[in-house]
């Protein structure tokens, strides 16, 4: 009964329009662009937190709370601009749920956030940069910092026993923040990047780049790049003319996508993405697998986890004005109070409300430091048999 609740819910939420809602939360993510494959996953992690408080009867009283949508493109930040301002003063939305890519995202901050005081939350943007954008206390990730991914990368290769490697980033603020990160934490460590250079998105022939990278050696290639765009473009392009035969693919280029579209070459490769083995990521991969949507996908958790977070600081604050609610972000993400997890919202809100202290857990371990970023805990991966397989967590 609970299932067919949440999705009649989540049903009604989309359908009703969310000119009938009393709440609105913009979900601003990359429907088109490089990393299409999994946003529709992210979205359906947001939607189903969504779900569950009006399945609940709502925060504020018994206010519904609607989901409106808008892409980013990932990659074009006139566009992804454009969206926001049409959900901020169209649609008329109290918050925002994203953006996903970290270029597009300080874009949407910047131009439409700041101005109209908006609190964003990005499930996903993980550019050191974002770490000391200014933000006017409207910005939170529940995603962590690549400042943290470099760190983990390193870790990884060097517990393979790989000391010498190449790196190819998409030329952006994601691609060259990782890139730069990832580089910085493996020549600490003792390791070597034979080369460093960006590759663009959208070309048709990553030949050039490619004997670029070969040229300049290393025992696998890694790739910060997107999976549905230049990232996979590189990979086919090195399999193709035998430079690597191994990838190590961080969180842009993870998930199912890519091992379809690549095929047997990519198996032995590896890589890492945000992700937990706690309780609360169980719980989730359970509620996903019920609404029709794959939890485990990359970002789907941490979409949950921000969406949950703006209605519950909303109802902290008795307001849905974001100037009201932000300041309620951290205290609810953080220690000490009684721990929530996935499914959980209703317990959430009436704790809230009788003024008990909440420690929001949530599908991602969430622990939100320094500028309103998540601590980062990563879920290490490997292509097995053509599939994503889990092999351990960091």
């Amino acid at each position: 009964m609970k299932r067919l609740l949440l999705a009649g819910a989540a049903t009604m939420a989309l359908a009703s329009g969310a000119h009938a809602e009393d709440i609105k939360i913009g979900i601003i993510l990359g429907f088109t662009g490089p990393l299409e494959s999994i946003t529709p996953n992210m979205a359906a992690g947001a939607e189903l937190a969504i779900a569950e408080v009006n399945a609940a009867g709502g925060i504020l009283d018994g206010k519904t709370v609607a989901a409106v949508r808008g892409d980013s493109t990932c990659i074009d930040a006139a566009a992804a601009t454009a969206a926001a301002e049409r959900l901020v003063t169209v649609d008329k939305v109290n918050a925002i749920m994203g953006a996903d890519c970290s270029g597009v995202t300080g874009a949407i901050l910047q131009n439409v956030a700041r101005p109209n005081g908006v609190v964003m939350i990005s499930p996903s943007a993980t550019s050191p940069g974002l770490s000391t954008a200014e933000d006017d206390g409207l910005f939170f990730r529940t995603a962590p910092s690549d400042a943290r991914q470099g760190v983990v990368m390193s870790d990884i290769l060097k517990d393979r026993g790989i000391t010498e490697v190449a790196v190819t980033y998409t030329n952006n603020d994601y691609g060259k923040g990782l890139a730069d990160s990832f580089a910085n934490a493996f020549a600490a460590s003792g390791g070597k990047v034979t080369i460093n250079i960006p590759h663009e998105d959208g070309k048709a022939d990553y030949s050039a780049e490619v004997g670029a990278l070969a040229a300049a050696g290393g025992k696998i290639l890694v790739v910060a790049g997107y999976l549905d765009q230049g990232g996979l473009g590189v990979i086919q392009a090195a399999l193709d003319s035998g430079a690597f035969d191994t990838f190590m693919l961080p969180d842009g280029m993870v998930g199912e996508a890519l091992p379809k579209n690549v095929g047997p070459g990519l198996n032995g490769s590896f890589g890492q993405f945000p992700g937990t083995d706690s309780q609360g990521a169980e719980i989730f991969q359970g509620l996903a697998k019920a609404a029709g949507f794959e939890g485990t996908s990359a970002f789907a958790p941490e979409s949950y986890d921000a969406a949950a977070l703006i209605m519950l600081a909303m109802q902290a604050a008795g307001s849905s004005n974001s100037a009201d609610f932000k300041g309620k972000v951290m205290d609810l993400a953080n220690a000490p109070g009684v721990e929530i997890f996935p499914g959980e919202l209703a317990k959430a809100i009436e704790l809230i409300k009788a003024g008990t202290d909440i420690d929001y857990v949530g599908a991602t371990a969430v622990e939100l430091i320094g500028p309103g970023e998540s601590a980062g805990n990563y879920r290490e991966i490997e292509i097995q048999d053509g599939k994503i397989a889990t092999v351990g967590f960091r």
